[in-house]
């Protein structure tokens, strides 16, 4: 099998999403081939008994318990629904906006309503949870709005806006003029130990999941350097400690190794993007199990972008993503080499979620590997093994099926898109 046709079986198909079906108190779905995400090995003709919503049991053979409703994929490969540890819900894709203007002539209700939207387009593409980092209470609100049953979207964990000092990534002044104001921009700035401490507790008094923050510079974003910490080691210390006692993970979106290197060692469960990591950086994050989230698909996004239609970046950014948005494809083979834990995240809105997993695969990582880092490992970095990323007893009924083993190429093109 070559590794352009397992690319395609994994990404060039459309998802029957079987979670908005399994509403019903009591659901029978006939899998014709399972892949329950818990072992490589594939089940054929079971049965998956869902009550209210959970999985209740795994069954060999078709089952057909009197008053339950029996949905049929008998000729269908089942799965559990993908997870994306790494987006940004309402964000539109870079090619189809100016982003200083959007950003503002567009308000928080702008970016739930674009977000209900984007999530929905998600969850037809297979995806079933996701993790935010770095939004407002307009994710909060959609977050809410999808577990009410209000909108259709995947289980959302949101993260608000990401934690960073004066004039680095995520300050919304950076590059304008100095007298505008919002009352919100300074909701994410940490100058100070004791300024992280506030904004943690602040976020989750707001609602937020987890806490990102954001240690370096960034690419997309205008004045800072990418190559730089800008959080000291005792600012980042204390918002992992702040936030780990509050029973909330950290993301940390960070780019230079020595600064990767001190995240780690500050606890950070996550390193968003990663891109400038070496061999000794991975090794430090195999030994105290931090993750990785890779997000190639906004590089090759970003980069085409800037080189046709740099009018459309924030001003200053196009250069910064020339020079940087090629390295983290080079980089993900040694990530893969060092065996550091990897989960599936695109950092994207809008747009195709599954397009991570041809990136993926065509630098390297295997497609059942890819498909762990879309299930498991990225259940498990939610801190959420319990409820999705398998089909097993006890878990959400968040299932999709495919006419054929996505790992494996389909049998002919047809089967593949019915």
């Amino acid at each position: 099998m070559t590794s352009t046709n397992r690319t395609a079986a994994l990404c060039g198909m459309l998802w029957l999403t079987v979670a908005a079906l399994a509403t019903a108190n009591d659901v029978v779905i006939h899998a014709g081939t399972l892949i329950d995400g818990l072992a490589k090995q594939t089940r054929q003709r079971v049965s998956v008994i869902v009550h209210d919503g959970r999985i209740t049991a795994v069954e060999s053979g078709f089952l057909a318990p009197a008053g339950a409703e029996v949905i049929d994929l008998s000729d269908a490969t089942v799965m559990p629904g993908f997870i994306d540890c790494h987006v940004h819900v309402s964000a539109k894709l870079p090619s189809r906006t100016n982003a200083i203007e959007d950003w503002l002539t567009h308000s928080d209700l702008d970016r739930a309503f674009d977000g209900a939207v984007f999530a929905s387009a998600m969850l037809q593409q297979g995806f079933t949870s996701a993790r935010d980092v770095g939004g407002g209470d307009d994710t909060v609100a959609l977050r809410n709005a999808i577990n009410a049953g209000k909108v259709p979207g995947p289980r959302l964990w949101v993260s608000l806006e990401p934690l960073g000092p004066t004039g680095g990534h995520a300050d919304p002044r950076a590059g304008l003029d100095r007298l505008l104001e919002h009352r919100n921009w300074d909701n994410g700035v940490v100058n100070t130990p004791d300024e992280a401490r506030l904004r943690v507790r602040e976020h989750k008094r707001r609602g937020a999941d987890l806490i990102k923050m954001l240690p370096s510079g960034g690419i997309a974003s205008n004045g800072d350097d990418p190559r730089q910490q800008l959080m000291t080691d005792e600012e980042m210390r204390v918002t992992v400690q702040t936030a780990h006692a509050l029973g909330m993970k950290v993301a940390a979106h960070i780019y230079p190794a020595e600064a990767i290197e001190n995240a780690v060692c500050a606890g950070v469960d996550s390193v968003e993007h990663g891109s400038f990591a070496t061999a000794q950086t991975f090794a430090l994050m195999k030994e105290r199990g931090t993750y990785l989230v890779p997000t190639l698909t906004v590089y090759d996004l970003y980069y085409d972008v800037a080189t046709h239609h740099p009018e459309l970046l924030t001003p200053g950014t196009p250069e910064k993503e020339i020079a940087n948005d090629l390295l983290p494809k080079r980089n993900l083979a040694l990530a893969i080499r060092s065996g550091v834990k990897i989960a599936y995240g695109s950092d994207i809105g809008e747009g195709d979620h599954a397009m991570e997993f041809r990136l993926l695969i065509a630098n390297g990582m295997t497609p059942d590997d890819a498909f762990i880092a879309a299930t498991r490992n990225a259940a498990d970095l939610l801190g959420a093994s319990d409820r999705v990323g398998a089909i097993e007893a006890g878990r959400y009924a968040d299932i999709i099926a495919t006419g054929f083993d996505p790992r494996k190429p389909p049998r002919n093109s047809a089967r593949s898109n019915s």
